[in-house]
């Protein structure tokens, strides 16, 4: 009994290691929140199928996905899904654009809104890279101090499975069965 235990706890601990979905808290620290920088957080972020959305805000706000039109109107009553439990988790699971607002229009208008673009798994970031000119000059930096012991880690980190770690399992488990019917 003792191997078996061990053996299924190896196969947990194997789909765990190889998963590489991230889930990302939006807006960081600051939660979904008007008073939160939306298109800062979003700007350095490469989002993948299979990633997650957390939304964490209080009972003042809401999230509702919606299409691109009523993302650029701030339209919130036309919307394709409307959460409002505080507590709200998105998985990305198709490479498309995906928008979402705040039920409060007054919060949308106010940039309470997130426009997402999933990309495949699969899709390589050199693809489409811009190419240096020939005596273009680069840009002077800025003159914000980049002090690494001072910066907050960001919601890039948990991880919570993906195909390769289903494959890895699969072949754990098959192993474990082998394993099983020689002894």
């Amino acid at each position: 009994m003792a191997k078996l235990i061990l053996l299924w706890f190896l196969a947990i601990f194997c789909f765990a290691l190889t998963s590489d979905a991230a889930t990302y808290v939006v807006g960081d620290t600051s939660g979904w929140d008007i008073s939160s920088d939306i298109d800062s957080w979003v700007s350095d972020k490469i989002f993948k199928v299979g990633d997650a959305l957390l939304f964490q805000y209080s009972s003042y706000h809401s999230v509702s996905e919606v299409t691109k039109e009523s993302f650029e109107s701030c339209n919130t009553t036309d919307t394709l899904s409307t959460f409002s439990n505080g507590n709200t988790t998105v998985t990305l699971s198709n490479a498309v654009a995906r928008y979402f607002v705040c039920g409060n229009k007054l919060h949308c208008l106010g940039g309470m809104k997130l426009q997402v673009n999933v990309e495949d798994d699969k899709t390589s970031s050199t693809v489409g890279a811009p190419e240096a000119q020939p005596g273009a000059t680069l840009p002077q930096p800025s003159s914000k101090s980049n002090n690494p012991s001072t910066v907050i880690p960001t919601s890039s980190g948990y991880i919570i499975g993906g195909i390769q770690s289903l494959v890895i399992a699969f072949i754990c488990l098959t192993a474990t069965k082998l394993f099983l019917y020689q002894t």
